[in-house]
């Protein structure tokens, strides 16, 4: 929706030799090679600024994403035409397509390269509302509905063996903010999703959004997520966010939890500017909920070429403890995002 380091594993730090490494490729990602999360902030779409990437990148990057979007329109109409005989263009479209290259580190933990993928495929043939999802991503954390905040991507942590592959299957909107989901993860490995959204308006410029998801799976058995976000907007252009989520599984009766206070800025031209606290943890039965993982994040963003191609840079500063018995460590993290909307 690798050979990662193991997140037991201790990885050696890195010399500053490995530290300029980074940075030239990270550079090299956005500059020379050339889909989340959403828009922070509702605003009218504005001119991008003056192309930053040369010609041909730039025609490279529309043939891959011409070439994507052919792809996984083909594959709509194909698996839309195994249900009826209903013409795809009565209804059916491609949404939410996105494909992104990223690069991270953390010098607790091994560099890492990564390609994610995702689209929506409404099907008339299916049914008006249903629509076919695929992705390559975190199969753990979009299955359990983890807020996009907490991946493990997100805060530059490699995934843990398995969690990593493609997941595919039908979704169904229903009224009142439910969703249904069922498909299969890699290795054909089954799962199904319920997910129940609502929202408050507590003030002009204060929201309240509860979302409760109940899931399934062969490994976990039954479990759920509860996230709760508190928006407060300080201006058209600025947004303070908490937000908080939980998940337990009825295999481990473990439950893993997580806090991110931010601050995120709409700038123009299509720019973002965010600083994140984040923390997580895991508790038991009340036998402790101190925080394993907690840290600062800035992230910047910015469009490459019109509104579809974006490059995001990440830095960022983590305190790490993987158990009680173990002292408190630090690691600095960076990361590069290439993301391309089709």
């Amino acid at each position: 929706m690798k050979t990662p380091c193991l997140h037991a594993q201790q990885c050696p730090p890195r010399r500053p030799a490995a530290l300029a490494w980074l940075l030239a490729s990270a550079g090299l990602l956005l500059a020379g090679v050339a889909a989340a999360q959403a828009p922070l902030l509702a605003q009218k779409p504005e001119t991008a600024e003056p192309e930053l990437l040369p010609d041909s990148a730039i025609r490279v990057m529309e043939s891959t994403r011409q070439r994507t979007r052919d792809a996984t329109d083909w594959l709509a109409r194909r698996v839309d035409s195994w249900f009826g005989d209903l013409p795809f263009e009565q209804g059916g479209k491609v949404s939410e397509g996105r494909l992104a290259l990223e690069l991270f580190h953390r010098s607790d933990r091994q560099i890492k390269l990564d390609v994610r993928f995702s689209a929506e495929f409404k099907l008339p043939n299916v049914e008006r509302y249903a629509y076919l999802f695929i992705g390559r991503d975190d199969q753990r954390a979009a299955i359990q509905d983890t807020p996009e905040a907490f991946n493990r991507r997100q805060q530059l942590l490699t995934n843990r063996p398995g969690d990593r592959g493609v997941l595919a299957g039908l979704g169904l909107t229903l009224p009142q903010g439910v969703g249904l989901r069922v498909g299969v993860g890699a290795g054909l490995k089954p799962y199904a999703q319920a997910r129940y959204n609502k929202a408050w308006t507590l003030a002009p410029d204060q929201q309240l959004d509860f979302r409760e998801t109940l899931f399934w799976t062969a490994a976990d058995q039954f479990g759920s997520t509860t996230a709760l976000t508190y928006g407060y907007t300080l201006s058209p252009t600025l947004v303070l966010r908490w937000l908080n989520a939980a998940t337990i599984t009825q295999q481990t009766q473990n439950f893993e939890w997580s806090s991110g206070l931010g601050v995120y800025q709409v700038l123009p031209r299509l720019r973002r500017l965010s600083l994140e606290a984040l923390l997580s943890g895991t508790g038991r039965h009340g036998l402790g909920v101190g925080a394993s993982d907690y840290g600062l994040l800035v992230k910047w963003e910015q469009p490459l070429h019109q509104d579809w191609l974006l490059g995001e840079i990440l830095a960022g500063h983590f305190w790490p403890q993987p158990d009680a018995q173990s002292p408190r460590g630090k690691a600095w993290a960076l990361g590069a995002n290439l993301k391309m909307h089709f």
